[in-house]
């Protein structure tokens, strides 16, 4: 049935999509009280409270028990989950790693954390001589390679314990970190940056620098990396050269993802 735009909308949907427009656009904020959404909706605290109610029982909405106050629910989490596996994030990405291989002439992969392990999806290579081995397919350590890192940046302390508690960190080069301390520093500087690099220390001579790319609530569902030989990858040429254009194509896919930062 084709859509009409003179069909009168149904008020109850028309107030619930208005209440989650409240939580999207508020920033640095993510609870509620009725008093508050009944004023900003111009609704009387009945009808707010009664739409909460709804929405709470299909777990879109849920209620701080110690605020008393209301947030996002983990139904909002996955209804949009289930857009992103939809959308297909490898077909989203691909034009613009294709665009990121033009402009600095190295490849570009494509990788998802999943616990303490980076999985490359996919890569588009540089029209190089000299080429690093395709890491796709692989199972990789997050804590040293760029990808990894730049999504580890956003794991909580407990997280990353429940991770790498009384776990060997194993050394593949000199380069590697191998205690959680300097992991866990070395992370909060990642996160401060907002991208990380691999210095050699999962191979030798292979450096990368990644960005990660973020769905609607700014958490990192994949990253971006740009890889290459490291007489190749310079300190100047990551920062200057790649990091820019790396920065500009993550945020474009991060923004089709409903990213809004």
């Amino acid at each position: 049935m084709p859509y009409k735009t003179n069909v009168k909308p149904v008020q109850s949907v028309h107030h619930a999509l208005e209440l989650f427009e409240v939580f999207r656009t508020a920033e640095k904020k993510e609870e509620f009280g009725v008093t508050e959404l009944s004023k900003t909706l111009g609704l009387h605290k009945n009808n707010v409270f009664r739409l909460l109610a709804t929405l709470e029982s299909r777990g879109y909405i849920e209620q701080n028990m110690n605020t008393e106050n209301y947030r996002l629910g983990i139904g909002i989490f996955n209804l949009g989950q289930k857009f992103i596996n939809k959308l297909g994030i490898l077909k989203l990405a691909k034009p613009f790693m294709e665009k990121i291989v033009e402009q600095v002439n190295e490849s570009v992969y494509i990788g998802i954390l999943r616990e303490g392990s980076v999985i490359y999806l996919d890569i588009v290579e540089a029209p190089q001589t000299v080429r690093i081995v395709s890491r796709v397919g692989r199972d990789v350590p997050a804590y040293c390679t760029a990808i990894g890192k730049a999504q580890l940046a956003y794991a909580s302390e407990e997280e990353l314990n429940k991770i790498y508690m009384g776990a060997r960190l194993r050394r593949y080069t000199d380069k590697t970190i191998t205690s959680l301390p300097a992991l866990k520093k070395h992370l909060r500087d990642v996160g401060e940056k907002d991208y990380a690099i691999d210095d050699e220390e999962f191979e030798e001579r292979v450096r990368c620098i990644a960005i990660p790319i973020k769905d609607y609530l700014g958490v990192p569902v994949s990253a971006l990396s740009v890889s290459g030989p490291a007489c190749r990858m310079s300190d100047e040429k990551m920062t200057e050269e790649i990091l820019p254009v790396l920065k500009k194509y993550s945020r474009e896919i991060s923004k089709r993802l409903g990213f809004q930062g």
